[in-house]
């Protein structure tokens, strides 16, 4: 189960000293969740599985030094938060400081990442659950993008404000204040958009 840090503790010990065997094991645990995050901030396939793929490279060079401080979860999600910051501020300079927005899209965020658990439902629920994934979508996509990925570590992910301070590398306190902030601006937008039916 990936949830499970003792095990992965224990997969970490052996992949120290070299199993492989145990590092495949970790990659298998973690991909699903550290995909679904790079996808929710690029927007693009090819582009998150590349750079999820990037992320347990970078991952396997820097395991030597990983301590058993923070869960193996959270500090893969570091490197993967690190890796699109860097991959975006590259594409940034790369097209002469305009962000394209096929590089990292800020209007939408794929709530049925493939982490999310999936059910058939009515065909009258799916189509109302559509719309109102739509709707959340678009309201997130009015967040700016540390708001959005605080909300998605913590509503998507279900990270605690620990690793998610941890993950962004800020405070317990602005972590607080992002979530907050976000929530009420999405609770405001969302109200809006109900109310102008």
């Amino acid at each position: 189960m990936a949830g499970d840090p003792e095990e992965d503790f224990r997969l970490v010990g052996l992949a120290q000293k070299g199993d492989m065997r145990a590092y495949d094991a970790l990659v298998i645990r973690h991909q699903g969740r550290i995909y679904a995050m790079i996808r929710n901030m690029v927007k693009n396939d090819a582009d998150a599985w590349d750079l999820s793929q990037e992320v347990f490279v970078k991952a396997w060079r820097a395991l030597p030094r990983f301590e058993a401080r923070a869960r193996f979860s959270t500090w893969l999600f570091r490197i993967a938060h690190n890796s699109v910051y860097d991959w975006v501020r590259k594409r940034k300079i790369e097209s002469a400081g305009e962000l394209n927005d096929e590089i990292f899209n800020r209007d939408s965020i794929d709530l049925s990442a493939q982490t999310a658990p999936s059910f058939v439902e009515l065909p009258d629920d799916a189509l109302s659950n559509t719309e109102l994934r739509e709707k959340i979508e678009e309201a997130l996509g009015k967040l700016s993008a540390e708001h959005r990925e605080a909300v998605v570590l913590k509503d998507v992910q279900g990270l605690s404000y620990k690793e998610i301070a941890e993950v962004m590398d800020c405070t317990l306190g602005t972590v607080m204040s992002r979530l907050y902030y976000a929530r009420q601006k999405l609770q405001a937008l969302l109200k809006d958009e109900y109310e102008s039916r």
